[in-house]
């Protein structure tokens, strides 16, 4: 695992930090960090090498995205996304599915995304009204997915759409399907991107599928079966973004502790006075907090152990940490943490989206509560 961090380490620092700031200004899209990623083969590492991926354990996995998301959370939260939207694939697919696309999708020649919220149906994914009606010998998809990173970017779009039922009553979720849809499928097309707070740089927008026919052997796992897909797809991308929240939180408290040191105040450097080191040591145990959370969870994970409630713990708990951190990184560096000239200002702007992304957290804590519930 130490090679691989040194790697991710020295790509992140060299390649990525530099070109942060400008490229979140101008809401550039950083297509060749992810290619370059690929190349390194830091696109796929969870899955196994058969298929193109790098067979490491969750935990070094994650660990790699932290060390990417301390960079730039976009690219970090960008490899989080790819490893969702291959999931499917990896956990459901046929082998011939996997033989035929996996290699390409894990190799970083091809950058995914993962469609499942649309504008009425975000936390109760289950009442999702996209459609995929049988055609010839494919699927008819018509609706439209809102919220969707890599939208209009990406080059296949893993697509949850209802083969049957309805998007409203107790049996909503039995008649969801998931099907692999490359870009180039005519009647895909995606809307101007979203004009956030935060992660200018990562497109965000809705995506529209009108009569995007996709044939039948794109159809991942049953017919029917995709909500069950999307729900473990779920349980390990939060983890991912449990790992960018805390990637976050280290980049927000590194800043602040590197301008505590060399700030002077009153004839010694501003981190000597009590008030002020007492916030960076509340900082620093709250990162190393998260940072424990979601390893905790991955070991569970890697062992074949029950982890969906831990998962829900972890992105909870990171993300609320990297918002406090990142939110006080502001207050430490005063006027300055305000201004655009200082990162920690695109931190406090970036962090509140962890928050929300992959389940809010008051989705979280349901999650959370449901899980004791069972007992």
């Amino acid at each position: 695992m130490r090679e691989l961090l040194e790697l991710a380490s020295e790509l992140a620092e060299k390649e990525l930090r530099p070109g942060a700031d400008a490229a979140e200004r101008e809401g550039r899209f950083p297509r060749e960090a992810f290619r370059l990623l690929g190349s390194a083969g830091l696109l796929g590492l969870p899955y196994p090498e058969r298929w193109g991926g790098g067979g490491v354990s969750y935990e070094a996995y994650l660990r790699v995205v932290e060390e990417l998301a301390r960079a730039w959370l976009t690219v970090g939260l960008g490899v989080s996304v790819h490893t969702l939207s291959c999931f499917p694939l990896a956990t459901a697919g046929t082998d011939q599915q996997r033989e035929q696309w996996l290699p390409g999708l894990l190799g970083g020649g091809l950058l995914g995304a993962y469609c499942l919220s649309e504008p009425h149906s975000g936390s109760d994914a289950a009442a999702l009204a996209t459609r995929a009606v049988p055609d010839g010998d494919g699927y008819r998809v018509d609706g439209t997915k809102a919220w969707i990173s890599h939208a209009g970017q990406a080059d296949f779009y893993t697509v949850f759409a209802r083969t049957s039922g309805h998007p409203a009553g107790p049996d909503r979720a039995r008649g969801i399907s998931c099907l692999h849809v490359p870009a180039a499928t005519a009647g895909v097309s995606a809307a101007p991107a979203e004009h956030k707070l935060g992660m200018q740089a990562s497109a965000t927008a809705q995506m529209t599928f009108s009569g995007a026919r996709v044939p039948a052997g794109h159809l991942v796992g049953t017919e029917g079966g995709g909500f069950a897909i999307a729900l473990a797809a779920l349980d390990a991308g939060r983890l991912g973004i449990a790992a960018c929240s805390t990637g976050l939180a280290q980049a927000a408290l590194d800043a602040a502790v590197a301008y505590a040191r060399q700030r002077q105040q009153f004839g010694k450097p501003v981190i000597d006075f009590q008030g002020l080191g007492f916030m960076l040591a509340d900082m620093a145990t709250a990162v190393e907090a998260a940072r424990a959370l979601y390893l905790s969870a991955a070991r569970r994970k890697d062992a074949g152990e029950p982890f969906g409630q831990q998962a829900a713990m972890a992105k909870l708990f990171a993300s609320d940490a990297a918002m406090r951190v990142a939110t006080d990184a502001v207050q430490v560096l005063g006027g300055y943490g305000y201004v655009a000239d200082f990162p920690v200002e695109r931190y406090f702007r970036e962090a509140k989206a962890l928050q929300i992304v992959e389940g809010t957290n008051q989705i979280q804590r349901l999650v959370i509560a449901r899980a004791l519930a069972r007992g």
